[in-house]
């Protein structure tokens, strides 16, 4: 599988395999992070056997779970502090990486602007302008 790399600590993935997991540590991430609500669908490895997977390679491991398109500041305020806790570089996944991808930038959104952020997400193949408004209040103040 292709990882997307959106910048040089973090990168977004669909939903991860067995395999995916071996791949990643070869690749040099030190971390993953998912996204996906256990029970999503059927057959989904849940957040406890993914975080085996990932121990099983090296790999820290972090469950920030959301539903599509309902990221809250609550979430962001959660991946922010998994992304500060976890060794980088840090690999997110979701079902197809958009929620990975969302969750990273909100929880950026202190760290650089809006339209940086958007930007970075784009060239990774993730379209976050929807996102715009929520970055620009978080990066005020507001979401904190």
């Amino acid at each position: 599988m292709a990882f997307k790399q959106i910048t040089p600590s973090f990168s977004a993935a669909p939903q991860l395999s067995k395999d995916d997991f071996a791949a990643a540590a070869k690749a040099g991430y030190r971390s993953i992070i998912s996204s996906r609500p256990d029970g999503e669908e059927p057959g989904q490895a849940t957040a406890d056997e993914m975080a085996r997977m990932a121990g099983e390679h090296g790999l820290a491991f972090a469950h920030v779970p959301i539903a599509p398109g309902k990221a809250t500041d609550a979430d962001a305020d959660r991946m922010k502090e998994a992304l500060d806790a976890l060794p980088q570089p840090t690999l997110g996944f979701c079902r197809s990486g958009m929620r990975a991808a969302t969750l990273w930038a909100l929880a950026e959104a202190d760290h650089a602007d809006p339209a940086t952020i958007i930007g970075q997400a784009k060239t990774a193949g993730y379209d976050l302008a929807d996102l715009k408004p929520a970055l620009k209040r978080r990066s005020e103040g507001a979401g904190k």
